[in-house]
């Protein structure tokens, strides 16, 4: 029913249960205005100015509370992609717009793509011809059983990708006493082993998700000393575990034992990051140093950029180019022979310690702000230029590529300590995962690409399934690839 029609069938039962006087005060005045004259004995509703795409859209929305539409923007992409299918089939069976297939509806706005108002109305009076269309158009054969046009029938043919799906809680959670709620610091690391790392206190301890064992690799309370970074090489082998005193130790993680330790630096060293047998280490001191380990330790590069404390490093896939990141809201880009940053960006409001190069295109670059600044924001360091920028609406932390799919996970502090997997580059929400209490400060990916490790001021680490691994898994079949055919 129109919802003017229905205004006006109240206002006229209102109108007879007014009292008399009321009722010739009402006529009285309506008698004034020559608009308000009704002749006749029929109310034929003016349907001119109806939208009836919108209204076939908003007809159940009308009557939900704002709790139950807060829910449903937030139900899940099937029902979504339900109600775009099913409102095209409406357009198609009573409006004839002849909407053969539906996009994937990637964002709430979105889903009124299909619903835009057609130029032609529904109610109409003009003289249509009878037109032949090649394909049959949207005529039903006088046989067939089904009461849907053709067009509907493609619709309803049409192929649709299975919904993701991500879990919203975590899979496993274990304890981890002492770890610091420092937003400086980098205390946990996934090596390609399988072998988690995490600085707790003065000790780093190792968890192997295979057996669930852990054991302890280092103390550093006989020196009075504590870990501030750890970071696995990419073989899996060694561990680097940066230190409040400036040291950078290389321990054997499979003998269980120190094989250097290398000085350098004045203050704590909070990020590490290993290129090959290369390792660059960024500390309060402003500097960073990059180290071979095979070398003796006075072969050195140093790399001074930064006003600030250093909390950010990332070698690019290509190991051509180092990003940093410090508390003085820049982030450099340097290459592996100068020793000067070939590319600055300074768009950032607060500390850059989220950094996250992808591995699906050559030059992005993705960084985040801290609790001033709330941005992710990505560059292309082929050109220098800044592609685009979000607000998160709240502190960045760590950022993570996924190796299977475009999408990258965001970990977040002040004010809403969550998880966010975001899609690149329409860069809309694919879920967000909420659990910790304090800030997300700590993230690694599993060496499979499929699970993330998040840890928190509330001493706890939490795994999460994210990311699938079915997108690039797939076996070609083509004649042509001879692997397919060795035995």
């Amino acid at each position: 029913m129109d919802q003017e029609y229905e205004r006006r069938l109240l206002r006229q039962i209102n109108h007879q249960n007014l009292p008399t006087e009321r009722r010739m005060t009402k006529s009285l005045g309506a008698a004034c205005s020559p608009l308000s004259v009704k002749s006749g004995d029929r109310f034929i509703p003016t349907r001119a100015g109806s939208n009836w795409s919108i209204n076939f859209h908003y007809a159940n929305e009308n009557c939900r509370s704002p709790a139950q539409n807060h829910k449903a923007k937030d139900a899940s992409s099937d029902s979504s992609k339900d109600a775009v299918a099913y409102a095209a089939l409406l357009r198609n069976e009573l409006l004839g717009a002849g909407i053969e297939t539906v996009a994937e509806p990637h964002a709430d706005d979105r889903r009124h793509e299909v619903l835009a108002p057609d130029s032609c109305g529904l109610f109409r009076y003009a003289v249509h011809t009878k037109r032949v269309p090649c394909d049959g158009g949207n005529e039903v054969s006088p046989f067939s059983l089904s009461p849907l046009s053709n067009k509907s029938h493609k619709l309803l043919r049409s192929p649709r990708k299975p919904a993701r799906k991500i879990s919203k809680i975590p899979f496993k959670v274990l304890d981890a006493p002492e770890l610091q709620d420092d937003f400086y610091l980098n205390l946990v690391d996934w090596s390609a082993g399988n072998l988690l790392s995490v600085g707790l206190g003065a000790c780093v301890y190792l968890w192997s998700a295979c057996t669930s064992q852990v054991t302890r690799l280092c103390d550093l309370s006989v020196d009075g000393d504590s870990v501030t970074s750890v970071c696995w090489n990419e073989r899996g082998s060694l561990v680097a575990v940066g230190t409040h005193k400036g040291y950078v130790q290389i321990w054997d993680a499979a003998g269980g034992r120190k094989l250097t330790c290398l000085e350098g630096h004045s203050a704590r060293v909070g990020a590490l990051a290993w290129n090959g047998e290369q390792l660059s280490s960024g500390s309060r001191d402003r500097v960073i140093l990059q180290r071979d380990v095979r070398t003796p330790p006075a072969a050195e590069r140093r790399l001074q950029g930064h006003r600030q404390e250093v909390c950010g490093l990332k070698w690019s896939p290509d190991h051509q180019h180092l990003a940093s990141g410090g508390n003085d809201n820049k982030l450099l880009v340097w290459n592996s022979s100068s020793l000067v940053p070939v590319q600055q960006y300074s768009d950032h409001l607060a500390a850059v310690k989220a950094i996250a190069w992808s591995p699906h295109q050559h030059g992005l670059l993705a960084s985040g702000g801290g609790t001033a600044d709330r941005c992710l924001r990505f560059w292309n360091t082929l050109t220098g230029q800044a592609l685009q920028s979000t607000d998160t609406g709240s502190q960045v932390c760590n950022l993570a590529w996924s190796k299977h799919a475009n999408e990258l996970v965001s970990t977040h502090g002040y004010s809403q300590n969550q998880i966010l997997v975001w899609k690149y580059p329409s860069l809309t929400q694919v879920a967000k995962l909420t659990g910790h209490s304090y800030r997300v400060l700590y993230l690694a990916v599993s060496p499979d690409g499929e699970a993330i490790v998040t840890g928190a001021g509330d001493e706890t680490l939490r795994f999460w399934n994210v990311f699938s691994k079915t997108r690039c898994t797939k076996e070609s079949k083509s004649v042509l690839n001879l692997f397919t055919r060795i035995r």
